[in-house]
């Protein structure tokens, strides 16, 4: 599995043989945004309450900073993916609203 930063989109290099393990404190190689971060879990999902897939996850209220989740789990190139499709629909239809103005 490949695992990308939700920032920059660039590839982490992870030991498989230790398996993935991200801490609070890690960080991007490349752009220097933190990795421990709601928007690279498997479980964030921006359109549901609270942001989280996960029921018992406590609130975060910020999804680009590094935080202590115990649910964190690093997404996989196929979060990534969901995640663009997300974002490009949401700017296509903030562009459409934009032209009623």
């Amino acid at each position: 599995m490949a695992y990308f930063c939700w920032s920059c989109n660039n590839e982490q290099i992870f030991d498989v043989k230790v398996g993935v393990k991200v801490g609070r404190r890690d960080s991007c190689p490349h752009c220097g945004t933190d990795l421990h971060v709601c928007k690279n879990c498997r479980l964030w999902d921006p359109n549901i309450h609270n942001q989280c897939r996960e029921p018992e996850a406590a609130f975060i209220r910020d999804r680009q900073e590094a935080n202590f989740c115990a649910h964190f789990d690093f997404r996989d190139s196929d979060g990534a993916r969901v995640d663009t499709n997300v974002d490009n629909a949401k700017a296509k239809l903030a562009d459409l609203f934009k032209n009623l103005k």
